[in-house]
């Protein structure tokens, strides 16, 4: 992979090269993955990937706010969020990548 940034189509490329199957054949591999996750979270419920990490939905409540450009108080509504929370085993892969620089 390229880059500072991983694209769908870097993705599609590794799973090319790693595993063989045609360009068009991955490309649909890793689109139909993405569409079950938002699909998932579309629903409310969590993606756990196994040693990688959790995406999930979150709500967040209303709550106060101010214009950064005039400093005004401004409303934010309430509204659901996507967080995710990486793996122990992820962060310490990391960790040890960014120890040896």
């Amino acid at each position: 992979m390229r880059g500072a940034t991983v694209t769908r189509a870097d993705l599609c490329e590794a799973v090319h090269e790693e595993v063989g199957l045609t360009r068009q054949d991955c490309s649909e591999l890793v689109e139909r993955t993405l569409e079950l996750m938002v699909q998932a979270l579309e629903k409310g419920e969590q993606v756990k990937l196994s040693g990688f990490g959790v995406f999930q939905v979150r709500s967040k409540n209303a709550r106060m706010g101010r214009n950064p450009k005039t400093g005004e108080p401004a409303a934010i509504e309430p509204r659901r969020v996507i967080g995710f929370r990486a793996s122990q085993v992820m962060k310490a892969r990391v960790d040890r990548a960014l120890a040896d620089k």
